[in-house]
């Protein structure tokens, strides 16, 4: 037997399969021993394998007791004949006795070769379960190996998964090689065929593309509450939003919305609708049916579930093309919905309009109820912190500031709760007066910066405000008198700081001597073209002008 090449074929299996060198191992000792088993023709032989991974060397070995008379010599060894071979054996001891397998039959190799191929087969699924059973309802990304009529194999990496037709999108074709992203549906180990399902038309495959697609989702400050979907045609989406300052349809359809348009296109052109979740059933029925405009949701009195009220010329708007949009909003919301038009409800006899606006004061008195209850359980809160930190401040600390805060506290909560208690008596639903937590605060805030002596900050009020309370007249005159004023200090600005005319200094040019006979010259030719002047007496003809 070459066992350099049969130990390489071990750690091709292990390589190719991506097993451990343990379970290879274990596999080929329990295919020797039933092969030695169906060579001798017994069961129940006790049959012990030595294999050595550094030299490759295996060894099989028959154990038979020690037994004072032997009935089966198969199975049985004399202890005289056991002392033989070692002087330490007692009667019950297993004696190996070393076998040769290179003379095992035709069938013993047969039977040690399909054992070996069922442990390899079994413990590669254990492998695969173990590595997949965690990622159900996740999505990966797959290559198409091979594409039937009712099927597809898509590779995933460790395995090939299958993807029946009917987790396959509508009108959509594969090809071999095609890179397509998918989710994972079902993982199993107990069929003989694949053992990982993908699905590309599960709603789960939607809520990971968002995921890979919005932050505030993937970060979760926008929880998808509840999704359906109808694969290739369109699919709802409730979403919420963990803070109040970020939209959460907004951030999921994305600016002019270049991220809900990845995701259309990954899907082929399905049609996605976003809506805020709501807790209440019937606003969440209203905004499920969209673009539909529901009148009321109300209670059925037939039927176990709820009745829609729509315009006459909403109703086929509202059940939608073949029924697919109330069947989306059945399944998003989970509860039967039974959409009538407004007369055929007036026809039944069944005053809706009374029934929800009593569903409404019910709704909003439970709203109130809840608000005031965490009002209440904060400002609990508050006087257990205060009462913690006074006892464990030290006594010069506790100031009248503290304490004043403190009563001033527990002072509001009598007061919160007394006024709750009025409303519900004697004012009607819509005036009840819930303290605002933010305001509470602000007033604390407020009392405490007076109490230590800080002044108040004086309102704001803005330009406008001011130009608004002041005429027309006293405006004219603060504005021109700016601007004379902003005039006078340019002015004010450019005048010199010295007076030339009490100057003690004086300018002089300096000439060269070339300069200076150009000038003499000049002035002797100007001399020189002035007899004019000298020569004639202009006062003779003054007389003559003035006449």
């Amino acid at each position: 037997m070459k066992l350099k090449d049969f130990m390489a074929a071990m750690s091709a299996i292990e390589s190719d399969r991506k097993l451990t060198k343990e379970v290879v191992v274990s596999a080929l000792e329990e295919a020797l021993s039933k092969a030695f088993r169906k060579q001798i023709e017994i069961p129940d032989a006790l049959v012990r394998v030595d294999i050595n991974e550094k030299s490759g060397e295996i060894h099989v070995y028959q154990q038979r007791t020690v037994v004072e008379t032997v009935e089966d010599d198969e199975l049985e060894i004399a202890l005289a004949d056991a002392k033989a071979l070692n002087q330490e054996y007692v009667l019950g001891d297993l004696v190996d006795i070393e076998v040769d397998i290179t003379k095992l039959g035709r069938a013993a190799v047969i039977l040690a070769k399909n054992v070996m191929k069922q442990k390899i087969r079994e413990a590669e699924k254990q492998v695969i379960y173990d590595e997949y059973c965690d990622k159900v309802e996740e999505m990966v990304v797959g290559t198409v190996e091979t594409v039937e009529e009712k099927f597809a194999l898509v590779n995933i990496g460790k395995t090939l998964a299958l993807m029946p037709r009917t987790a396959q999108i509508p009108g959509e074709r594969y090809y071999e090689n095609q890179r397509l992203r998918v989710v994972i549906t079902e993982v199993n180990k107990e069929t003989k065929g694949a053992q990982v399902l993908v699905s590309r038309a599960d709603a789960a495959l939607v809520k990971r593309l968002f995921e890979k697609e919005v932050p505030e989702i993937y970060q979760g400050v926008i929880e998808i509450r509840a999704i359906a979907r109808d694969a290739g045609e369109r699919t709802k989406m409730a979403v919420y939003s963990h803070n109040e300052n970020v939209d959460p349809i907004g951030a999921c359809i994305g600016p002019r919305g270049s991220r809900v348009q990845v995701i259309i296109e990954e899907l082929g052109g399905e049609k996605i609708d976003i809506f805020e979740w709501s807790e209440d059933v019937s606003e969440l029925i209203k905004n499920a049916l969209s673009p539909a405009e529901v009148l009321a949701v109300i209670p059925s009195e037939e039927k176990r579930g709820l009745l829609v009220v729509v315009a006459d010329h909403q109703l086929s708007l509202a059940i939608g093309k073949k029924g697919k949009n109330a069947r989306l909003a059945v399944k998003l919301t989970g509860n039967k919905i039974d959409i009538k038009s407004e007369s055929d409800v007036e026809a039944m006899g069944i005053d809706w309009r009374v029934i929800a606006i009593r569903q409404q004061e019910e709704a909003r008195a439970k709203l109130e109820e809840r608000r005031a209850l965490e009002q209440m359980e904060h400002f609990a809160s508050v006087r257990n912190e205060m009462e913690q930190e006074e006892s464990v401040l030290p006594e010069e600390i506790h100031t009248p500031i503290i304490e004043e805060y403190v009563a001033d506290v527990i002072a509001q909560e009598e007061n919160s709760d007394a006024a709750v208690a009025e409303s519900k008596e004697t004012a009607p639903l819509e005036t009840t007066v819930v303290v605002d937590e933010l305001e509470e605060a602000a007033r604390i805030a407020k009392e405490k910066k007076k109490a230590s002596g800080m002044s108040v900050k004086h309102e704001y009020v803005s330009k406008l405000e001011q130009l608004a309370d002041a005429s027309g007249k006293s405006e004219e005159k603060t504005v021109s008198r700016k601007k004379r004023t902003e005039k006078e200090d340019k002015e004010e600005r450019r005048k010199p700081t010295f007076d030339p005319k009490k100057r003690d200094y004086e300018f002089k040019p300096i000439y060269s001597e070339e300069e200076l006979a150009e000038i003499a010259r000049q002035e002797e030719e100007e001399r020189a073209n002035d007899w004019i002047n000298d020569d004639i007496d202009f006062d003779e003809y003054d007389e003559y002008y003035e006449e």
